[in-house]
């Protein structure tokens, strides 16, 4: 099995910022081709990948009756590096975000780049994340531009990170999250962005096509629906998700297998896409422990061949190169990397995501047109 290079400056997440600018108005480049509008609305469902969706069209009926085809998420593919292209509108190797959690360049700790919480000293999201956000060129540009979401996300380093310039109104019921839009809407050229993550948080917990899962599935629908019902004549909606997921049914346990943690200073990432930070030295030997354990279950390469096979687009940054693993272990069959000892909460998990699998890779992009 090979795996799904993401279709970076054609058909990714982070090629859909620009297109949606495109059609409001704003010069510059589309990408993928959407149609002009008065005003649009990004509906983002955390975990709710193309093949999801499309495995339970009678639980989403409206959802699944809209035209549209897929993306692809990036990588890794998980919410920090997907909200990260889609907020600057560069892929990973330009905007840094490339993973849940990565090493601080020289500090001997990781920073959980999501809750933005590390051992050390305060990391500065500016600093962290420095490439222009796509609010902030719209608003350069005249154009009105919202997210809506949960309010304690607003003062979140991360959201400082990846949605700074952005209009936030705080919305923590679906309710207020459908009124929220439907004022921002008001404005003329109105780009608008609304979040939902409980699909995600359910996944993770019970598992994708579970009972819970399917009935946050359907209400993801209804709230589609009604989206929909708030768009002014001359608007488009669009619907798309930051990555996809798969129920694990085997876990490597690497505080379980001594050959895993030899020579390793730090264990990034998450379960389905691992940055191995090699201790001085240590790196070669890594390399062959980690492809000799997980032999046929994944694909385990170094630093420079992801680089090189673009993974993380066409280019990384050379001040992004420390952030990376020196070795990257990434899952192809239904296996968790867990680590039962340092990361027990995540280590329980059913649905997980990250890696370069199509259930994991494709996302879908949906238009519900007012034109």
């Amino acid at each position: 099995m090979k795996p799904l290079i993401p279709a970076y400056g054609a058909s990714s997440l982070a090629d859909l910022s620009s297109s949606l600018l495109a059609a409001v108005g704003m010069e510059g480049d589309n990408p993928l081709g959407l149609a002009p509008a008065e005003r649009v609305v990004l509906f983002l469902v955390d975990g709710m990948g193309a093949e999801l969706l499309r495995a339970h069209p009678r639980t989403a009926p409206f959802l699944s009756a809209q035209p549209g085809g897929v993306l692809t998420a990036g990588f890794p593919a998980t919410t920090v590096t997907s909200l990260g292209s889609l907020g600057t509108g560069v892929p990973p190797g330009e905007h840094g975000m490339l993973g849940y959690q990565l090493a601080v360049p020289g500090a001997g700790y990781l920073l959980n780049c999501l809750r933005w919480t590390a051992p050390g000293p305060p990391i500065d999201p500016d600093v962290w994340q420095p490439a222009p956000t796509v609010y902030e060129r719209a608003t350069a540009a005249g154009i009105p531009i919202s997210y809506v979401g949960p309010a304690k996300f607003e003062t979140s380093g991360f959201n400082r990170a990846v949605y700074r310039g952005v209009g936030f109104v705080g919305a923590d019921t679906v309710d207020e999250r459908i009124e929220g839009v439907r004022r921002a809407l008001a404005e003329p050229r109105a780009h608008v962005s609304v979040y939902y993550g409980d699909l995600d948080s359910t996944g993770h917990v019970e598992g994708w096509g579970t009972e819970p899962w399917l009935a946050q599935l359907a209400l993801v629908d209804l709230m589609a629906e009604r989206l929909a019902e708030t768009l002014p004549p001359g608007s488009a909606m669009y619907v798309t998700a930051d990555h996809g997921m798969v129920n694990v049914t085997e876990r490597v346990d690497v505080d379980a297998i001594p050959a895993l943690r030899e020579g390793v200073a730090l264990l990034g990432g998450e379960t389905r896409v691992r940055h191995v930070y090699a201790a001085p030295g240590a790196a070669g030997a890594v390399l062959e422990a980690w492809r000799d354990t997980l032999a046929g279950t994944a694909w385990v390469v170094s630093r420079e061949e992801a680089v090189e096979s673009g993974w993380f687009g066409p280019r990384v940054r050379p001040e992004w190169l420390p952030r990376i693993g020196d070795v990257l272990a990434v899952p192809y069959t239904d296996c968790a990397i867990v680590a039962s000892v340092a990361e027990p909460i995540e280590s329980s998990f059913i649905g997980c995501h990250g890696s370069l699998t199509p259930a994991e890779q494709y996302v879908p992009l949906l238009e519900v047109s007012a034109r």
